[in-house]
């Protein structure tokens, strides 16, 4: 169900999106903001619209799937699950206005599923002022990491610095490379996977070939091209979002420029392969859920079974399958709260669970550790245009 509200005109239009059926409780709980005695209401604020819409639409689509498992199921110590989405166009000012606006009007409980990392420092500030748990952002940012920054984080993806350190690592074992590049984003997200990279590097006595930068919300990527291939690199490690990215191989394979491609798993692997299909034949990408066709993890099918549910036309996705996790992620949260649900009480709860088993897919928590999982998986566009698993980059 979508609901309109005004907003103010110099933002983006917002998108409000219910996932329990269940109206409103009359009586509210004393609890905390969004607890009442039939439901849980969170908040996601995330680009529905844009270049980067895929992302936004995926953990939105994931999390609704888990939530509506977890409803069918009789919900959380008898409290349905509902969720309000509104569309910030990954932008950071829309981000932090969105973010305002569902715990001032909206009232929820926690925020869940944002996507970027700008948009999150613009955000997850406020959720750590009002002690809101800011779960399963949709970045490897590592301040969303650091309890003294984000003490109410609550993260299930393996950071940016564990995925460059695995790029670096492979391209030079698989390959044999050495003179590896960047091509990033010029903002928070483009700078924190260029750190990763230097990192790695320099724990491998290596240094970097060279990087050029492009601007959020643009597929203006020539000049970066251009001086990318006056560099002469073996190998690109690319910090970007897919609308760019795939607007880059197609340019470097039109004049010629063909190093190894590696993409960080925000690009959205799905989004990519179906822009570039065929055209992106061996481009490298690093994920963190795996394939959701890997039926080897009963994950897999249930994310599938939960997804049909909701949306029968939807295509299993990358990003879905990392928003579904995030939602059954809370659900387990959420259990073993108790009845007596508040945020501290969340948080506390979060902590208790050094492992989550979630078909398969396991993640660990504990004091001082916010981050769910540390797994990094490989992905390629193969010569049809499909996105598939690979172990190796040879």
């Amino acid at each position: 169900m979508t609901r309109k509200r005004r907003r103010p005109a110099r933002l983006l239009p917002a998108l409000a999106l219910l996932v329990a059926a269940s109206p409103l409780a009359a009586q509210e709980s004393a609890t905390a903001p969004g607890v009442t005695l039939d439901r849980v209401r969170f908040g996601q604020s995330a680009a529905l619209t844009g270049p980067a819409a895929a992302l936004g639409q995926g953990m939105r689509l994931g999390i609704r799937a888990a939530f509506a498992e977890t409803n069918a199921q009789g919900g959380v110590h008898g409290r349905q699950l509902e969720l309000v989405s509104l569309d910030d166009g990954y932008e950071p000012a829309a981000a932090l206005e969105n973010t305002r606006t569902l715990l001032r009007e909206e009232q929820v409980f926690a925020l869940i599923g944002a996507v970027g990392t700008p948009t999150s420092r613009a955000a997850a500030p406020v959720a750590t002022d009002e002690r809101v748990p800011y779960i399963g952002a949709f970045t490897g940012a590592e301040f969303l990491r650091d309890p003294q920054q984000s003490p109410t984080a609550v993260n299930v993806r393996a950071s940016y610095f564990q995925e460059t350190d695995a790029m670096v690592e492979r391209l030079r074992s698989d390959l044999g490379i050495s003179r590896i590049a960047v091509l990033h984003q010029d903002d928070s997200y483009g700078n924190a996977g260029l750190t990763g990279v230097r990192l790695a590097l320099e724990r491998r006595g290596m240094e970097l070939a060279g990087r050029a930068f492009y601007q959020r919300n643009t597929t203006a990527v020539k000049s970066a091209l251009l001086h990318l291939r006056r560099l002469d690199p073996e190998a690109v490690i690319i910090i970007g979002a897919y609308r760019p990215v795939g607007a880059f191989v197609r340019w470097a394979r039109k004049i010629g420029f063909d190093p190894v491609t590696v993409n960080i798993s925000f690009v959205g692997g799905d989004a990519l392969a179906a822009d570039l299909g065929a055209e992106g034949a061996g481009v490298f990408m690093t994920q963190v859920v795996p394939s959701p066709t890997d039926d080897s993890l009963a994950l897999v099918p249930q994310f599938r079974r939960a997804l049909a549910r909701v949306d029968r036309s939807a295509t299993p996705g990358l990003v879905a399958l990392e928003g579904y996790v995030v939602g059954r992620l809370t659900a387990r949260v959420l259990d073993a709260t108790g009845p007596d649900l508040t945020r501290p009480a969340f948080l506390e709860a979060l902590a208790s669970l050094t492992r989550v088993d979630i078909g398969g897919f396991t993640l660990g928590y504990g004091p001082g550790d916010t981050q769910g999982s540390d797994r990094v998986f490989w992905t390629r566009i193969a010569p049809d245009g499909r996105l598939v698993s690979v172990r190796s980059l040879r």
